[in-house]
């Protein structure tokens, strides 16, 4: 079965893009979960969505943007918008709860208004939209491999503070980390992850990625690092199992990456459940 699809250049590109996406969303994802900020990822998905639908309607315009990818002008927008959740942060440091829907907000605002100056949806947003095994090109490939390098890297460099920090932030003030150096680099991290998702999983869902994975290894993992590993292959079967059965079946990808990773949460609470019982 797998045989088959690879014979395609655009599918190999989706599998091995799928591949990567499997392993970096949930590893940020890890540390977005424990520190109560899953929301981030909605709020710079919906920011991604606005430069997405910004490259289309400047490629109608311009014909010098025709030739560029939007993946590259969602990977500026989401970015930007990790940036000024860190400057509202700073400005509402009461409340700083607020920096998330002010950010989404923003987000859906901009998408809409670039939408309807684009003449609407069309085939192309909805891929971006949803996802799509045809959507990534040998380009694309290239800049989602030099992101995941980037994310590996920074995470292996920073785990002891990234650890600390999404357990006792105050602990980690009082230990002398650069709290707000860390979390900065950090959800830069997390705003390239979704931009590099969002061609396999599509921008509405690309947070499912980074947070059923998680969830699910939370009810089975017995450590940190044990669920570090365990989301990480939840992952890789949610995305390449979903991309077979899209592929195969004609489903939208992003939904069949997301229903499956929804399946594992549910057998891992039915054998979390069982343990209980057996025990006690």
């Amino acid at each position: 079965m797998i045989e088959g699809i690879l014979q395609y250049e655009f599918l190999r590109n989706s599998f091995i893009t799928g591949m990567i996406i499997g392993v970096i969303a949930p590893l940020l994802g890890v540390f977005i979960v424990v520190r109560r900020l899953s929301l981030i990822a909605d709020a710079l998905s919906h920011v991604t969505l606005a430069g997405i639908a910004a490259n289309l309607l400047l490629s109608k315009q311009f014909a010098f943007f025709a030739g560029i990818s939007p993946l590259y002008m969602g990977t500026v927008f989401s970015v930007a918008g990790a940036l000024f959740i860190e400057k509202l942060r700073s400005v509402y440091k009461h409340f700083q709860e607020l920096a998330i829907p002010i950010i989404l907000s923003g987000g859906v605002g901009l998408g809409v208004i670039f939408i309807s100056l684009a003449d609407g949806f069309n085939t192309d947003l909805f891929g971006y939209l949803f996802g799509s095994v045809s959507a990534v090109g040998r380009t694309d490939l290239y800049l989602i491999i030099l992101i995941s390098i980037v994310v590996i890297m920074v995470v292996f460099a920073l785990y002891k503070e990234l650890f600390i920090l999404s357990f006792d932030e105050e602990h980690a003030r009082a230990s002398g980390l650069h709290v707000k150096s860390i979390h900065f680099v950090f959800i830069v991290l997390v705003a390239l992850v979704i931009a590099a998702s969002m061609r396999i999983v599509g921008i509405l869902l690309v947070s499912s990625l980074m947070t059923l994975p998680v969830a699910a290894s939370i009810r089975i993992a017995k450590g940190f690092k044990q669920t570090i590993i365990l989301s990480i292959i939840f992952g890789e079967v949610s995305v390449l199992g979903g991309l077979t059965f899209s592929y195969y079946l004609d489903l939208a990808p992003g939904g069949t990456i997301v229903m499956i990773a929804v399946l594992i949460l549910i057998l891992t609470m039915a054998v979390k459940k069982f343990s209980f019982q057996k025990a006690g």
